[in-house]
């Protein structure tokens, strides 16, 4: 800690630290909450931040600072203006700090201001104020604060009222022993693959422990998050495992009962394979809806106003959380029915709750679509694009045919091709080229279908839907091969595409846009690979080397699809942030 005297003393001392290092300016009259200087002082996923009285500036940010310091340190010597008032976003801090973040703003570099509520930051100038600034501080308690403040601000019935109000005192402990999220993340996800390991035992015994360590798994997976906001220790690497292994952790369990079931002779493969299909295509519905809208522009809606107005009612908005299953709530329900009664009925019991959820929030979502007048944006269209993961078939009819237009031309032709596709599979002798011949109509509507932007009402269908048409037409022809093990490795192939597209959606989440063209062309796109498994299951009609072929074509994504995105997560350009996570 160096003390300037004054604003060019502070340039020449932050020109002398090390380039890579973060730095802070911090008025010496500051009187304020430790938790009030630690938010606006060492989050690092902003370049620059600020609260009354101090700034800081990542490496990134630190050429803008000096070159703010020089050119105003005139003007805060005067006691003048940094800027126009009529545009200072923060015209009570007068401090040589808040002058300067002004300053950053006024030449583009964006300056975070976290939301302090009831925590003290401030430099007081008289006696009075000095007197006020130390009543708040003996008032407000800023540990209790902080707790507060690490859970998240919206999550589900169970989360919030069973989890939360010992797990951030757990959060608290790791903090205090300097354990990092990313290591209670690794500990949660060691614990649900015991778990699983546990299920797959097939004793009742097993299905006990099962149980009270998948519920073991979820109160970590709560508390780091908890840990990551309590200690402002956001990565890009927490930021991966977070997004990724939640859907590891249900799947695996989802694995675990299957293998246990078929050791009590139950052979439950199938259900467990349609819950992971029907949980992957609810996720993509949610993304799609919220990147088609987050940025469109005059976004209202009749039917978002209804659901703001019931938002005021507090019974309301449980029960609606409740209603979409979140993962709180399915994942107490999967260990509850896991250790009181058979793998069967925990997956009939997720997928009776999960096609419930989903048609209400869909239909909610239809609704919405449908009564808002919104225009959306290149970059809303760019993102379901991406969503889509069209690959070379698909782009190649893209690219010569042409553009049909109508406001539900894109969805209405996705549907169709899924239909095509999946009606073929369902009723079409097993093995027969006619279903061939529907890959190949399925593989020209997907094309039309994203011949032209997908900045329709309902545009946001078209992923959700071709999620929908792969991965249950693997399902169907796994399922109808009667070839041994065929659904387990489809299994594993769904899991391993699954990955692909939730990393995705987590990379478009952090502004850095979907993976390389050249990814999705090498794992052929949905419709390459739904088309390749239709001639597999025809040329490999009463074979076990259908169920060989589909193992190696899985293993051949998840290692191309994992090896790029462990490339770009740990790389510079990933985005530092710590994912909140979906409610489903």
């Amino acid at each position: 800690m160096l003390t300037a005297a004054d604003a060019g003393d502070a340039a020449a001392l932050l020109a002398a630290v090390p380039a890579g290092r973060r730095v802070a300016l911090v008025d010496p009259r500051f009187v304020g909450h430790v938790h009030a200087l630690r938010l606006g002082l060492t989050d690092p996923r902003f370049p620059a931040a600020t609260v009354p009285g101090a700034l800081t500036a990542q490496a990134e940010a630190r050429p803008a600072l000096l070159r703010a310091l020089h050119r105003t340190t005139a003007a805060v010597g005067a006691g003048a203006p940094v800027v126009d008032p009529q545009a200072d976003p923060a015209p009570e801090d007068r401090t040589v700090p808040g002058r300067i973040a002004v300053a950053l703003e006024s030449e583009g570099t964006p300056v975070h201001r976290p939301a302090l509520g009831s925590l003290v930051a401030a430099v007081p100038t008289d006696a009075e104020q000095q007197a006020a600034a130390a009543a708040g501080l003996t008032s407000v308690d800023d540990e209790a604060v902080r707790l507060r403040s690490a859970v998240k601000a919206h999550d589900g019935f169970f989360t919030t009222f069973c989890i939360s109000p010992y797990s951030r005192y757990i959060a608290r402990w790791c903090a205090r022993r300097g354990l990092t999220p990313n290591q209670v993340t690794t500990a949660s996800l060691v614990t649900a693959l015991v778990a699983a390991g546990a299920a797959a035992t097939g004793t009742r015994g097993g299905y006990i422990a099962a149980g009270l360590l998948l519920l073991v798994s979820f109160v970590l997976d709560c508390t780091d998050g908890q840990l990551a906001r309590y200690s402002l220790q956001y990565s890009t690497m927490g930021a991966w495992l977070d997004a990724t292994f939640d859907r590891a952790k249900e799947y695996a369990f989802y694995a675990g009962l299957a293998i246990g079931a078929v050791r009590g002779g139950d052979d439950v493969w199938t259900l467990a394979l349609g819950a992971m299909v029907l949980q992957s295509c609810r996720h993509v519905v949610d993304f799609s809806f919220n990147e088609a809208n987050h940025d469109a522009v005059a976004n209202t809606s009749p039917t978002a106003a209804l659901s703001d107005r019931l938002d005021s009612v507090g019974w309301t908005v449980w029960a609606r959380r409740m209603i979409v299953l979140p993962i709180g709530e399915r994942w107490a329900m999967i260990a509850v029915l896991t250790a009181l009664t058979t793998p069967r009925i925990v997956f009939y019991a997720l997928l009776v709750g999960c096609s419930l959820a989903a048609c209400y929030t869909t239909a909610g979502r239809l609704l919405r679509s449908l009564t808002r007048k919104a225009r959306r944006t290149d970059r809303a269209a760019q993102a379901l694009a991406d969503l889509a993961d069209s690959g070379p078939l698909a782009q190649a009819v893209a690219a010569v045919a042409p553009g049909l237009r109508g406001a539900f031309t894109a969805p209405v032709l996705a549907l169709l091709g899924a239909l095509v596709m999946v009606g073929s599979a369902l009723f079409l002798p097993y093995g027969s080229g006619l279903t061939v011949a529907a890959a190949g109509v399925y593989v020209v509507l997907s094309g039309l279908a994203v011949a032209r932007p997908l900045k329709g009402a309902l545009d946001w269908l078209v992923p959700p839907v071709f999620r929908a048409a792969e991965y249950v037409t693997i399902l169907v022809l796994a399922a109808r091969s009667d070839v041994p093990h065929a659904v387990p490795a489809a299994f594993g192939l769904v899991s391993a595409v699954a990955y692909h597209h939730y990393d995705t959606v987590y990379r478009i989440r952090g502004g850095t846009g979907a993976p390389p063209r050249w990814l999705v062309r090498t794992i052929g796109g949905h419709e390459g690979r739904t088309a390749l498994v239709a001639v597999l299951a025809a040329v490999l009609t009463h074979a076990s080397g259908f169920t060989t072929a589909l193992t190696a074509l899985a293993v051949a994504v998840a290692l191309v699809a994992l090896v790029e995105s462990i490339r770009f997560w740990v790389s510079s350009s990933a985005p530092a942030v710590h994912d909140e996570g979906e409610l489903a």
